[in-house]
């Protein structure tokens, strides 16, 4: 019965437009909040999982590293346990360490990561190649692919390339790392050029594992980390549990997630953060939604007068006005999600609101919708306009009124 009268006191014409006005401003702001909320939650999921597939691309499912240091051995015996562990696919053995490259007046502090045959299948950076190839060379001629980044600050064409690069890395076992003594430098190739993210591009050079372990007096079963790629139905947080018990506490074997922890973390941190400020907008809706119904109640007056005698509860009259105030939500609501819906559709199929600058990987603002974030909005919008109403609901039950005039 309270939706009937609710439904009524909405379609109905006012003795005052005032009151129509305002019941419409409050809807185009709850509708307009609605649609700003689901939309930019949306490009927010979009960057979210544009960020986390290119890190994916380039940190692996698991991956294992010393507690302490920076390199660790490893035995031939516990390197097939390893591999004989439930869920892994593959393995990649890896050596990894701070290094100054040198082309002509040209320099860049690296970190060079040397890998083994096996990196491919764990981690799909050859993918991401812009130019050359995926080559590594040998111990005796090892080649380098360098990052976009490098690529530039080097002045480097991995193409046209004629002359070497000089890779200098440190003597672990001179006592003086400022001598002379303290680097050891050896010239390469430059092979081929990867562009994934500017983090890695602008920091990472791959090369074999048998020239950096070379270049660093690493042993046979030395290693800086492992990285693991699972097989597609793997339960991670099992095989990282067994991974870590088979090794002990003198290993740290992290998920993706604990890899890139600080980054996942902000990322949640910003969207709720933007979730908070955009849900401003309708709580300023909210106050012209208290003055609509707070005119329709003064303009009701008569009918809760002609109700009370007829025996209606004080209960009853304000959940007239409750109802009132969640239809005018519901309709704010509705049409702001709709709208939120078409213009999500325009930009996944057309692309038409671009990123400027024009150096990013894509070109185009990435938009993914979410259920998740429609229930969000939807339980947020209600919330809202049950505050928002509550008050002129209660006044309208507690009014005192008289059949006479």
């Amino acid at each position: 019965m309270n939706f009937l009268f609710a439904r009524r006191y909405f379609t109905s014409k006012k003795s005052t437009n005032a009151i129509t006005l305002i019941a419409w401003i409050s809807i185009s702001a709850i509708m307009v909040g609605t649609a700003a909320l689901i939309i930019v939650l949306s490009v927010f999921n979009g960057f979210e999982d544009l960020v986390k597939g290119l890190y994916a691309d380039f940190y692996a499912d698991l991956r294992i590293t010393p507690q302490v240091g920076k390199t660790f051995v490893l035995t031939p015996k516990q390197i097939q346990q390893i591999q004989n562990t439930g869920g892994v696919a593959f393995y990649s053995l890896t050596a990894e360490e701070k290094a100054l490259l040198v082309n002509g007046d040209n320099q860049s502090i690296v970190f060079v990561k040397g890998v083994d045959s096996s990196f491919t299948h764990v981690n799909p950076v050859q993918t991401h190649l812009i130019r050359g190839s995926f080559n590594l060379g040998t111990l005796q001629k090892p080649q380098l692919v360098v990052g976009a980044g490098i690529e530039n600050a080097l002045g480097l064409d991995v193409e046209k390339s004629l002359y070497p690069v000089t890779l200098y890395m440190p003597n672990r076992q001179s006592a003086n790392m400022l001598s002379a003594e303290g680097l050891y430098s050896y010239n390469a190739m430059p092979a081929g050029t990867f562009m994934i993210q500017e983090d890695f591009d602008n920091k990472y050079v791959f090369t074999n594992l048998a020239f950096v372990k070379y270049m660093l007096n690493m042993d046979a079963n030395t290693f800086s980390a492992v990285e693991i790629k699972l097989t597609k139905n793997a339960n991670t947080q099992q095989v990282q549990t067994e991974l870590q018990h088979l090794l002990g506490n003198s290993f740290k074997v992290q998920t993706r997630y604990q890899q890139n922890e600080s980054l996942y973390t902000v990322m949640e941190v910003e969207k709720w953060v933007i979730y908070g400020i955009l849900s401003i907008i309708l709580i300023i809706a909210a106050f012209n939604m208290i003055g609509a119904l707070t005119m329709l109640v003064l303009e009701k007056q008569k009918d809760i007068t002609v109700l009370k005698a007829l025996g209606a509860s004080d209960g009853l009259i304000q959940k007239i006005f409750l109802t009132e105030g969640f239809l005018l939500a519901a309709v704010g609501g509705g049409a702001g999600m709709i709208l939120a819906l078409i213009i999500c559709y325009i930009q996944i199929k057309f692309h038409l609101v671009s990123l400027g600058g024009g150096t990013f990987i894509i070109d185009y603002y990435p938009v993914k919708l979410a259920l998740g974030d429609f229930v969000l909005v939807i339980a947020t919008v209600f919330v809202i306009a049950l505050l928002a109403a509550w008050f002129p609901a209660f006044k309208a039950g507690k009014e005192k009124l008289s059949l006479r005039s």
